[in-house]
């Protein structure tokens, strides 16, 4: 069967089976998009060092290096309410990718000009770029991994896949310390290494664009989501009321609106906490610690997925949210190698966190599962506001540590999802309905699926499913 050739982009909405999909049968394909997910880690953790380094070498305020963070995560609704979501639900999953990978492209590219007329402005517009790129990707990744195979391993597919964007976070200020600070010092000379490492990141996304084009994945179209909600949660089930009436969905939303802001204040002002907090503390150090941080929370999403395998997502969403609350909220007073402890290890509880909210928030949709993937992941805006208010409370009390606050209550105001998904039954119900969950590797036929959930059928055999790998070119 090929895996590479030329074909169209449009798949329309037909029933491809690919939500039925064996394990075996996704690893190609996964894979593939598991390659975006370190790309958006490697961008979002370059992005924490710029934040910085330009306070240093441009000459700004923390509130005003707040601009990255407002133009990076401003772009995401744009893209997950608007085009990136437009061409998600009209042609579906691969012809988003390419989207957001040529995006991604654009913006990376136009780094170039910034760092030679040594513009934070051009910086931002360029950031602005990457952002509508990325959150294309992650409009079209989050659901794409949620809903390609057997539903009961949802949330350990999206945790996975997440995890290896978290070693993306950790090699962006890996490479940001030593060659933003290290290596031309902290002056505008270091500037230009930012357009060295952009181009390559340019050159690299769209040759990755072109592999998409030809590369041949499931597509799971919302007529594949409809029935998949009837197999795992019944016919007249939420799919079948109006998208405006999925409060739940909604929910999910602000939590993540709330969490996603919050973890961007965090890592994007960890630096200037540290160096603040800890006496001795270089700007290069601060990114090496970042670095560390980073590491546990890429750790805290491997960890949280293999805890998965054994205990309800939710709970393990629930614990640890609350230990995120309760360390954050210690760091505020903290100081020395204490303080730096406590907000690392908010950053490893942080970890299950966001990919789990995706996976709950859109269990049971149905054939609003695109739209209400891209409401989710229009939440990320939150990282273009909650900064700057941290920024501006550090500023306003010239006190990072105190402005930790700030993230603090708005984690508080995510706990009620985490609570609510565990203890209110419209809730947990629809969060613990999947079915038989997985299809054995080598079934007989998608019947044994519809058995399973009670519901008995007599069409459909294991040769339908090629449809979603060998899709027509006409």
């Amino acid at each position: 069967m090929a895996r590479f050739r030329a074909h169209s982009l449009k798949i329309g909405d037909r029933v491809t089976n690919a939500a039925q999909l064996t394990m075996r049968e996704t690893i190609f394909p996964l894979f593939l998009v598991t390659i975006l997910y370190f790309l958006w880690g490697f961008a979002y953790g370059l992005l924490d060092t710029l934040n910085k380094h330009f306070q240093i070498n441009l000459g700004i305020t923390r509130t005003r290096s707040s601009g990255l963070q407002a133009a990076y995560f401003g772009a995401y609704p744009l893209a997950s309410l608007g085009y990136a979501n437009w061409v998600l639900r009209h042609y579906g999953y691969r012809a988003t990718f390419i989207l957001g990978l040529t995006l991604y492209g654009i913006g990376a590219f136009m780094m170039w000009p910034a760092a030679l007329k040594e513009s934070f402005g051009g910086f931002c517009g360029a950031t602005f770029i990457i952002g509508s790129g990325l959150g294309s990707l992650e409009t079209a990744a989050n659901p794409y991994m949620a809903v390609t195979g057997p539903p009961k391993y949802s949330e350990l597919r999206i945790n996975i896949a997440q995890a290896v964007q978290a070693i993306g976070t950790v090699v962006g200020p890996v490479l940001g310390s030593y060659v933003f600070f290290n290596e031309t010092g902290e002056s505008v000379d270091a500037l230009k290494t930012v357009q060295w490492v952009y181009l390559a990141i340019g050159c690299f996304v769209f040759c990755l664009a072109i592999v998409f084009y030809f590369s041949v994945i499931p597509e799971v179209t919302d007529a594949d989501m409809g029935q998949q909600a009837d197999l795992t949660h019944g016919t007249n089930g939420d799919d079948d009321k109006p998208f405006w009436k999925q409060y739940r969905l909604f929910h999910a939303s602000w939590a993540q609106f709330a969490y996603t802001g919050s973890q961007i204040a965090i890592a994007g002002y960890f630096i200037n906490y540290v160096t603040e907090i800890r006496p001795n503390t270089s700007s290069a150090l601060g990114a090496k610690f970042l670095a560390i941080a980073q590491g546990c929370f890429a750790a805290g999403r491997f960890s949280g997925s293999g805890i998965m395998r054994f205990i309800r997502p939710r709970w393990v969403f629930l614990c640890y949210l609350s230990c995120v609350i309760i360390f954050c909220a210690a760091s505020i007073t903290q100081r020395g190698n204490i303080g730096l402890a406590m907000l690392t290890l908010t950053l490893f509880f942080e970890s299950v966190c966001f990919p789990t909210i995706v996976a709950l928030g859109i269990r049971g949709l149905g054939r609003h599962t695109k739209r209400g993937a891209g409401v989710i992941v229009g939440g990320v805006v939150g990282g273009a506001c909650i900064p700057p208010i941290l920024a501006a409370v550090a500023d306003r009390r010239n006190s990072t540590a105190f402005a930790m606050i700030v993230p603090v209550m708005f984690f508080i105001s995510a706990e009620t999802y985490a609570l609510a998904v565990n203890f209110v039954p419209s809730y947990r119900d629809r969060a613990d309905k999947i079915g038989q969950g997985v299809i054995a590797d080598g079934a007989a036929s998608r019947s044994d699926v519809e058995k399973a959930a009670g519901e008995v059928s007599e069409e459909g055999s294991v040769d339908d499913k090629a449809v979603v790998y060998e899709i027509d070119n006409a």
